[in-house]
């Protein structure tokens, strides 16, 4: 049952990230905006789920069942991408210099650290 919620998460994941690209692109953007966006929801989402689960569960043992499997691993999982940042910062660096590539770099790096410790603080019990 879990591997099968991964699945159809990662898919699921996979489609939206898609979807969001090529939206990104149709509204005049470029596609390292469509990467950064997908990557900063996935960990603001990955993070709060996580958070949420932990602040409201025993600590020591946070229930992982098949919705939280398919949610974190699966649609988080398909959703983010290294593979597509990393092919993203390559052809900046080709064709504007490395001062783009750093840019792309910095700006997912800042960005998903602070919207996981936004939506990690967020579900936290006071």
């Amino acid at each position: 049952m879990n591997v099968i919620a991964v699945f159809l998460g990662g898919g699921l994941g996979s489609v939206v990230r898609y979807l969001l690209g090529q939206g990104v692109v149709k509204w005049g953007g470029i596609a390292p905006i469509g990467t950064l966006v997908s990557n900063v929801l996935a960990t603001a989402l990955l993070m709060g789920l996580l958070g949420y689960q932990l602040g409201l569960g025993n600590e020591k043992t946070p229930v992982i069942g098949p919705w939280m499997l398919l949610l974190t691993a699966g649609f988080c999982g398909g959703f983010s991408t290294f593979s597509t940042f990393s092919a993203d910062t390559i052809q900046l660096v080709q064709n504007h210099g490395l001062g783009w590539g750093a840019t792309n770099i910095g700006c997912n790096l800042a960005c998903c650290l602070l919207a996981g410790w936004w939506s990690w603080s967020a579900f936290q019990p006071n």
